[in-house]
């Protein structure tokens, strides 16, 4: 008797984990569209305001700089 309980106590277990291992496959998923949602906006905002050409100039000047200092 105690087998027949271990064994089901067992089978339980590994159902309960494999069903646990294919629910994150679907989660990744959308973990991964958050991070593109987010850089995509970060992009957007950067091209859409004068910060991008703020950013632009202040690394022309600091390779400019570099430049001159050989």
């Amino acid at each position: 008797m105690p087998d027949l309980m271990l064994k089901m106590a067992v089978r339980c277990k590994n159902s309960v984990a494999e069903a646990m291992r294919s629910n994150d496959k679907g989660q990744t998923a959308v973990e991964y569209l958050g991070i593109v949602a987010v850089v995509v906006a970060i992009v957007v905002a950067i091209t859409g305001t004068d910060i991008g050409q703020t950013i632009l100039d202040k690394i022309t000047s600091l390779v400019d700089e570099v430049g001159e200092s050989k």
